[in-house]
């Protein structure tokens, strides 16, 4: 699949595309992606891409038109490459234009499942805007969906671009170590869309704090149990939000999960003091 990104600053995503587990989507071809710097498409010896707000305020505005001319030329090099393999791509195909804004439904794991999957998805041409916005007409006419990284402000739309990117290649076969790892995370239909277990590794015992003795004991049902009732108590806690619309179990332990397990400790262990790991 393929990823265009509209941007004022391509050189962010280099280090991205070039360390981490990742890279591996970008190296196998998996994921396509191509940067386009959007004041290539300005006018002018400065090549402006924004202008001052009509009705007055504060920043700047994106102009439309290097917006509109960059989008073309993205359209213009899809169709290219994609004549040069098969047919040309029907409107039904062509690939949407994303704008991170505010506005936009808050990104989460079906979105993310959504674009990933490489036999229905055709990529997408995602927006970064920069300064007070964008100007709403190239919205209107050009954008077809927008997203929300959550309720805060930032700088401009390539962290959430790199965000989407990042989730969207950790699930292509073969980009983790384990196939498994991504199965296991919060928000996975796997886990029920419930938050994740606790972790724990060595050493056994630390500042006093004993790993719980149920993951010692190597009873691979009672873990798995374990582990679904420390998920389940974790979501009420941190996140209800999520129960609602959860299978609240794994399938694979739904019908026998058991309460919580507390961990094994000497009477004079202080309480756990992982942020992730229930309070007594």
């Amino acid at each position: 699949m393929r990823f265009d990104v509209i941007t004022l600053f391509p050189e962010l995503f280099e280090p991205f595309l070039q360390t981490g587990v990742t890279r591996r989507a970008y190296e196998t071809g998996q994921i396509e992606l191509k940067l386009w710097q959007l004041r290539d498409f300005a006018q002018g010896n400065y090549r402006r891409v924004d202008d001052r707000p009509f009705g007055g305020g504060p920043g700047m505005v994106m102009q439309a038109e290097p917006l509109w001319q960059c989008l073309q030329a993205i359209r213009a090099d899809r169709a290219s490459h994609a004549n040069q393999a098969t047919a040309p791509q029907t409107p039904a195909q062509t690939a949407p234009v994303v704008l991170f804004s505010p506005i936009g439904q808050r990104l989460d794991h079906a979105q993310v499942q959504h674009w990933a999957d490489a036999s229905s998805s055709t990529g997408a041409i995602l927006v970064c805007g920069r300064y007070e916005g964008i100007d709403q007409r190239f919205i209107d006419t050009c954008v077809d969906t927008q997203i929300s990284l959550g309720d805060f402000g930032l700088s401009g739309g390539e962290i959430p671009a790199i965000a989407l990117l990042d989730a969207i290649a950790r699930l292509q076969p073969g980009v983790l170590h384990d196939q498994d790892s991504h199965i296991q995370d919060s928000f996975n239909p796997a886990l029920g869309g419930l938050l994740d277990c606790p972790h724990y590794t060595r050493p056994e015992v630390w500042r006093e704090q004993h790993v719980p003795a149920v993951l010692l004991g190597g009873n691979h049902a009672e873990i798995a149990q374990w582990r679904q009732a420390q998920s389940l108590q974790i979501t009420r806690r941190h996140r209800p939000d999520l129960l609602p619309t959860s299978n609240q179990a794994r399938p694979s332990v739904q019908a026998n999960a058991k309460p919580h397990a507390k961990p094994h400790a000497k009477p004079s262990a202080k309480p756990n003091a992982n942020p992730n790991t229930p309070q007594p």
